[in-house]
């Protein structure tokens, strides 16, 4: 049923790059620490850099645990799911890394997006993977769910932040700059934005 594979590339990037929604899951070193598992949705903010390598853009939210533990230890699990047509579930196992705003790769790691505007919605971060696993499995059980289109209110929630404003929202936020665990989080202030 399941299969690995070398390289993101043919069928497979076909169908990752077709999903309207992914997951992200991530943990700490601590064996008592939180795991985290996310859902990443807007058309545009995930992209395939080569056979080996993905991104996507981190948005403002009320936390920052998977830039936390990408921070200590670089694991993560990118999954998708085929909610419409033949079953499909793909997984990329891997190492990632938060590339912030001021860092000097995020202008060229930015240009792999150009159909998202990210000033609409607080980008914080570019999270770069590098697989070192990818598998499918057969997704039989994962239920028939129509995408009906992204939701406006992340992006009518964010356009009104520019850097300052934005800086001062994640401070006043609990688990940005620390996790849940007390793992350095999003580095605050927030750099500015090079684009």
């Amino acid at each position: 049923m399941g299969k690995t594979y070398e390289r993101i590339d043919g069928r497979l990037r076909s169908f990752i790059e077709a999903q309207p929604l992914f997951f992200t899951a991530t943990a700490p070193l601590s064996g008592d620490g939180t795991v985290n598992l996310s859902p990443k949705g807007l058309r545009g903010c995930f992209a395939v850099l080569d056979e080996l390598t993905v991104a996507y853009l981190d948005f403002a939210g009320s936390t920052a645990e998977t830039v936390a533990h990408l921070r200590e230890n670089g694991r993560i699990t990118l999954m998708w799911c085929a909610f419409q047509g033949p079953p499909n579930i793909v997984r990329v196992h891997g190492r990632g890394e938060p590339v912030f705003r001021d860092d000097p790769r995020f202008r060229e790691l930015l240009s792999h997006f150009p159909d998202i505007d990210p000033a609409a919605h607080g980008l914080r971060a570019i999270v770069v993977v590098t697989a070192e696993l990818v598998r499918d499995s057969c997704g039989y059980a994962v239920p028939y769910m129509a995408y009906e289109g992204d939701r406006e209110l992340h992006g009518k929630r964010f356009s009104r932040e520019d850097d300052a404003s934005l800086s001062a929202y994640f401070a006043k936020k609990e688990h940005i700059a620390t996790s849940l665990d007390g793992l350095p989080g999003l580095p605050l202030p927030l750099p500015p934005s090079t684009v």
